[in-house]
């Protein structure tokens, strides 16, 4: 969908409709010293000196509504186009299911285009139907599984409507076919911050599946991420899990050196620091050691940051000496 309509054999320009010569078109302006002038088409010009037309004179009429399909066709991120098709829709009664239909096939055209989505979202509350919401979005994903609108499209629906039944089952099955799924891990905790709720046993057994995608890759910095967010539930906290320490110690002993699972390592170290509960693993001695092998060896890419949280563990360490 672009300004890319003039090899149309059959389009007609509006100015050559005679059911349309009632109306003056009014052309863009741009005042007396535009910086930059677009190159628009023909067709673009003839279609939207029309639609400021019809805005001009707040027509409402089906030859109006017809207009903002063709302007939407040219140019489907312009919002004044689709607030005043929303008014239309309004002021003519219009199938508002057909309206979906059709915004659904603009969706699959622009995808990434927010305007279209809120327009999706102000048809499903104005019909408070939510029922093809989740597929819609699914279709949306399975083209691109980054694709922010659609999952922000698809969050509303779900809490709005109360659609959570089956979410966790197609987080699953996302994070099944890629690990490193950032947006599904996202969903996931999405679904147990508004749904599951974090009691004792959710947390327990979310850390267990969150550690076992991270046995199958040791690498996936979204996985570690999720731990991290699991454990701001767990009263034990960070540094108290047993489970989290002993498969993080046990990756260390086996030549794991993901620069996330070093990270993980540092940050406990700080908690047990912080709580005054430091041992012969977790101190700070150990986490500036940690530092010291990131920014020299297993991140380098971001050595000035490792360091510069290296000094704060020299800090402590001046503290524990005094």
């Amino acid at each position: 969908m672009s300004d890319s309509g003039d090899s149309d054999v059959s389009w007609i320009f509006y100015k050559d409709r005679p059911e349309w010569s009632d109306l003056t078109p009014v052309p863009e302006n741009d005042g007396p010293k535009p910086v930059v002038v677009i190159a628009h088409s023909e067709k673009f010009e003839d279609v939207y000196d029309y639609f400021r037309a019809i805005l001009q004179n707040n027509e409402k009429s089906e030859r109006a509504l017809q207009l903002t399909k063709d302007a939407v066709e040219l140019n489907p991120a312009n919002y004044t186009v689709w607030q005043y098709r929303r008014d239309l829709l309004q002021a003519l009664g219009t199938d508002l299911k057909s309206e979906l239909d059709y915004v659904e096939a603009v969706i699959k055209q622009s995808p990434k285009n927010y305007q279209v989505w809120h327009h999706r979202r102000v048809l499903v509350e104005w019909l408070k139907d939510s029922s093809l919401e989740l597929e819609l979005t699914r279709d949306a994903l399975l083209q691109d599984p980054k694709n922010y609108h659609a999952w922000q499209h698809r969050q509303w629906a779900i809490k709005t409507f109360g659609l959570f039944d089956k979410e966790m089952e197609f987080v699953d099955n996302l994070i099944s076919e890629d690990v490193r799924n950032n947006s599904a891990w996202n969903q996931r905790y999405f679904v147990m911050n508004n749904h599951h709720g974090w009691t004792d046993m959710n947390v327990q057994k979310e850390i267990c599946y969150t550690l076992e995608k991270i046995k199958f890759v040791k690498n996936n910095e979204s996985a570690w991420n999720y731990l991290r967010g699991v454990l701001l539930h767990d009263k034990k906290g960070i540094s108290g899990n047993t489970i989290v320490t002993s498969f993080c110690e046990e990756l260390y002993l086996n030549k794991c050196r993901s620069p996330y699972l070093l990270a993980f390592l540092i940050d406990i170290c700080e908690e047990a620091i912080k709580k005054e509960e430091t041992n012969s693993l977790y101190n700070a001695q150990r986490a500036l050691e940690l530092c010291q092998s990131l920014a020299t060896k297993y991140d380098k890419i971001r050595s000035k940051y490792w360091n510069f949280i290296g000094e704060k563990f020299r800090k402590y360490q001046k503290s524990e000496n005094i």
